[in-house]
């Protein structure tokens, strides 16, 4: 047999964060508490007005991957 290969989830399926992990983690701008939006895979910063991706189950906690809230959300 040859080496096995990890299946990768489909993009769309929904992976939630840890929520004792939600507990602890702070936007890196504002330094406040995050919401997390499960249907879009983001961590919210209502103050910073900023919108962390989660991939895979994981917060990507950098600014730079970070999109700016619309005035709507």
């Amino acid at each position: 047999m040859g080496p096995r290969r990890r299946r990768r989830s489909a993009s769309n399926s929904m992976t939630d964060v840890d929520p004792k992990l939600l507990e602890v983690l702070i936007c890196p701008a504002s330094r406040t508490l995050l919401r997390y939006d499960r249907e879009r895979q983001e961590l919210i910063s209502e103050s910073a007005r900023l919108a962390y991706p989660v991939r895979d189950g994981v917060p990507i906690m950098l600014i730079d991957e970070a999109r700016e809230l619309g005035a709507d959300e």
